[in-house]
């Protein structure tokens, strides 16, 4: 009974990992007949796991979804990764589940091991998270798109542009990915035909979802940075910065493009959501520089330029104003 008890978790754990197996796979990995594999799912499904089988050849078994939740096996790294997940979801960087996170979190506690319990408090413990800022998104958004993503369904969505419009898309769902402060999708847009980023918080997927799809190739490994940063910047420039490429590769986040003129010299392709937040972005590359455009971001670095000639730092004060002394010579344009 023992042998046969620990068959079937060891069978179960094989089921979760991967959502088709054939018999002869799972007789495989667990050194038994293909008729003990039969006779262990029908124990699976008496204990009320919904495990369903396709016959033939090229049938076999997958662990679907039943009308209630059975329990599920969770190695220790993988205990302490939900774990550690729910904690940060109770955060709040998706709307509506940080209560539904606690709960979940509290009934996962109660049943830790006391060592995988000492690993999740010792890393929450010395771990600070800081305010993003960025906007929640829809928990059922997420679901939808990330079960599109698994099961290869093209994603038929609206989603608003910078200037608040709406717009009808068709693409073929990829990744879902989280910076810390917005989620994105990186997808094939169909009616472009080529890889795009769209920002989650401005889809609202429509139903039904599209047919399925054959997965694409991933796309190339700077596409999900520079989508990032794309998606991220209403305002953009191009920036020729008058230092080694290397140099300011190393100050810049990966979605940065950095182009290399010449030994001494540059070109860095920069973006942010306001124009001076995009100034700051430049200023922040601590070498000399050119750029041409756009108008906002000329006005913005204007606007710096008076500010600091007006102030300066006196000992033990904060900065203040000197009246009469603005130094109130602006950047020429291009500057």
């Amino acid at each position: 009974m023992l042998e046969t008890s620990a068959r079937l978790l060891r069978l179960l754990t094989l089921l979760q990992t991967r959502r088709d197996w054939t018999g002869a796979e799972l007789a495989a990995r667990l050194r038994v007949s293909p008729r003990t594999i039969r006779y262990d799912i029908g124990k699976l499904r008496d204990l009320g796991y919904p495990v369903h089988a396709a016959p033939g050849v090229a049938g076999g078994y997958r662990l679907g979804a039943g009308a209630e939740l059975p329990p599920l096996l969770l190695d220790d790294d993988e205990a302490v990764a939900v774990a550690v997940g729910l904690r940060t979801a109770a955060g709040g960087t998706v709307d509506g589940i940080e209560e539904a996170s606690l709960r979940a979190l509290a009934k996962l506690e109660q049943v830790l091991p006391s060592r995988l319990r000492t690993r999740v408090r010792d890393l929450h413990g010395h771990t600070v998270s800081l305010a993003t800022g960025g906007p929640a998104v829809s928990a059922d958004t997420l679901t939808a798109i990330a079960a599109a993503c698994r099961d290869h369904h093209r994603l038929r969505f609206d989603y608003r542009a910078h200037d608040g419009t709406d717009r009808a898309r068709d693409a073929e769902p990829y990744r879902l990915v989280h910076t810390g402060r917005r989620w994105y999708l990186i997808a094939w847009d169909v009616e472009r035909a080529a890889w795009r980023t769209f920002r989650v918080d401005r889809i609202t997927p429509r139903v039904p979802s599209g047919p399925r799809f054959t997965p694409r190739p991933s796309p190339p490994a700077d596409v999900v940075p520079k989508g990032v940063d794309t998606a991220l910047s209403r305002y953009r420039a191009t920036v020729t910065v008058r230092a080694p490429a290397d140099v300011i590769t190393a100050r810049v986040p990966a979605s940065v493009v950095v182009e290399p003129v010449d030994d001494t010299s540059c070109l860095v392709r920069a973006g942010a959501d306001t124009p001076m937040r995009l100034a700051l972005h430049v200023l922040m590359l601590d070498a000399d520089f050119h750029v041409e455009g756009p108008p906002e971001l000329l006005d913005a670095l204007r606007t710096l330029s008076v500010r600091a000639g007006g102030y300066r730092l006196q000992p033990g004060v904060t900065a203040t104003q000197q009246g009469g002394n603005h130094d109130q010579t602006a950047p020429q344009d291009g500057h």
